[in-house]
């Protein structure tokens, strides 16, 4: 026991001391297993949960290195029932492992026979076993090898997955490194990664989750199937592998809603595969068009629900998924966890910045009052528009074009939710916009100008939430977003975080209508990055119009 930072509580919540000195220290420790649910000013709470535990255990994590971590920081002893349920939880990953026997058949087999008996008789998993050969061991039907893991996760008895991978159609690939090298940390991702083949890299934005794949492709030198959020991340990830690698022009291929190119390497986007033509997926012949030997999910956090149901018929494929956060808000981290794999890395934040590889960044809350007739307009109206009601508030323009001016000469992103809000501001800044709807050319000519400096100003939709490359970006003022994403709140301060010639500091503005539902929103989005170690200054916009 010590006089630190944290207090653990017998229902598993933790909770930290935030003025503590040693309080980033233990919350760095603390987040590897345990995740963030409130954080105002002065304690923090975290929750230690089964999945966390079992992610843990996953990326070579033990029990002992948890309570070790508890008891380090601990202001008081750690209750004996929290120990004790943390040391079972995690000792349930591995009891059952799924692998082929001498036949090649898929198995489930564990040394613990009740715990064998109990999941075999769970009606959910008994029409997936086609098998008995022996005592401690079931065959699996060769087409349930993701849908069993998901039952039994849901049990409580995550099995660990060593059945092994098709090494698909061998394909040369090499890294050329030219004036540049992964990091230590990205050599780390990608040697854990190809140990484990399967499961998550988590990095900053930023922190060059691309590279991570094509180190991953270097490896396995394989045919391979990357899966991006939109065309504009799939023609980043080709001019990257173009720059980073051995492949040429002609064995990347682009299947997009505008191309339809099959080669070595192809690049599709989430909305391709799960586009529908009579009711059917018109595009799942892209799964076996070739025999993929890895498949990459770039932001697997976004993962849309059909892509799971496709994932669990790819399990006999490797499958490495990329991501800043593993938040969910659909609360799916479990079917990441059994179906693209457990987490083999992650990096907290703030130790990347404080190795120089992300520009270090500060955030500011800025609160808003609203006049006097739109706050009567907001109290009249029905629950389901009062959101969009605080979060559009015209009173918010005026702020913005202050802080335009406040931070002129560098390059500012402005960010909004919703498309006629996103008009009136692209309106009143002179400002160019991307939404949704701008042509994919039009985007990447956009984004070219931004990087190059002739444009420092670009107001955006969500569509810039998700793999942009846009370094030199240095300012976001966040308007309106996804009411209360944690993760869409960590992906828009990642625009900011590539580092930067210039040198700024990245600034990270986020509005909120006072006394709304849009301020309690902002404190749910801002979980996720409070659990990473970052603060929000707030900042009244009276005061701010004043400086």
């Amino acid at each position: 026991m010590s006089n630190g930072p944290l207090i653990v509580q017998s229902d598993r919540t933790v909770l930290l001391e935030v003025a503590h000195p040693d309080a980033e220290t233990a919350r760095h420790e603390l987040a590897i297993f345990a995740e963030l649910e409130r954080a105002p000013e002065h304690i923090h709470t975290y929750r230690i949960t089964r999945l966390g535990l079992w992610n843990a255990r996953a990326a070579g994590h033990e029990a002992d290195d948890m309570l070790a971590t508890l008891d380090r920081w601990s202001k008081f002893p750690v209750p004996p029932s929290v120990s004790i349920d943390i040391r079972e939880s995690v000792n349930r990953y591995g009891r059952l492992v799924i692998e082929r026997d001498d036949e090649g058949l898929l198995v489930l087999r564990s040394t613990d026979a009740a715990v064998l008996a109990e999941v075999t008789k769970n009606k959910p998993i008994q029409p997936l076993l086609i098998g008995h050969p022996a005592p401690d061991a079931y065959v699996i039907d060769a087409w349930a090898r993701g849908a069993i893991k998901q039952e039994l996760l849901k049990i409580g008895w995550p099995a660990e997955d060593l059945a092994g991978y098709t090494p698909g159609t061998p394909h040369p690939i090499d890294l050329v490194e030219n004036g540049w090298h992964l990091r230590p940390y990205q050599h780390t991702a990608v040697s854990t990664f190809t140990g484990g083949g399967s499961g998550v890299v988590v990095l900053p934005c930023g922190a060059g989750k691309t590279l991570v794949g094509a180190g991953a492709m270097a490896e396995t030198k394989t045919t391979t199937l990357i899966l991006v959020t939109n065309t504009v991340s799939a023609r980043q990830w080709r001019d990257e592998l173009l720059r980073r690698t051995t492949l040429t022009e002609e064995e990347i291929g682009e299947y997009s809603g505008q191309m339809k190119e099959i080669k070595p390497v192809t690049i599709a986007t989430y909305q391709i595969l799960t586009a529908k033509r009579k009711g059917q997926y018109a595009h799942l012949a892209l799964l076996d068009a070739l025999d993929w030997g890895l498949i990459v999910y770039d932001e697997v956090h976004l993962l849309p629900a059909p892509v799971f149901k496709l994932t669990a018929d790819l399990q006999a494929r490797r499958r490495l998924g990329l991501t800043a956060t593993l938040v969910r808000e659909d609360g799916r981290e479990g079917d990441v966890f059994s179906l693209i794999g457990p987490k083999r890395f992650d990096a907290p934040w703030k130790e990347i910045e404080s190795q120089g590889f992300i520009s270090p960044a500060v955030c500011y809350e800025v609160r808003v009052d609203l006049p006097e007739g739109d706050r009567l307009e907001y109290a009249a109206s029905a629950d389901e528009d009062r959101y969009r009601l605080a979060a559009t508030a015209p009173a918010k323009i005026s702020v913005v074009r202050d802080l335009v001016a406040r931070h002129r000469g560098e390059r500012i992103l402005v960010i909004g939710q919703y498309l006629d809000q996103i008009d009136t501001l692209a309106e009143a800044l002179d400002a160019p916009k991307i939404t949704g709807q701008t042509p994919v050319d039009e985007r990447e000519q956009l984004y070219q100008a931004f990087r190059e400096g002739s444009i420092e100003l670009l107001v955006v939709s969500k569509v810039a939430n998700f793999s942009i490359d846009l370094p030199e970006a240095s300012v976001a003022i966040q308007v309106s977003g996804s009411f209360g994403s944690r993760q869409e709140e960590a992906q828009r301060l990642g625009r900011l975080l590539r580092p930067k010639e210039s040198g700024h500091t990245a600034s990270f503005y986020t509005l909120i209508a006072r006394d709304t539902v849009d301020q309690d929103f902002a404190q749910n989005r801002q979980r996720f990055l409070a659990e990473q170690g970052y603060s929000y200054t707030i900042l009244d916009a009276d005061q701010l119009a004043a400086a």
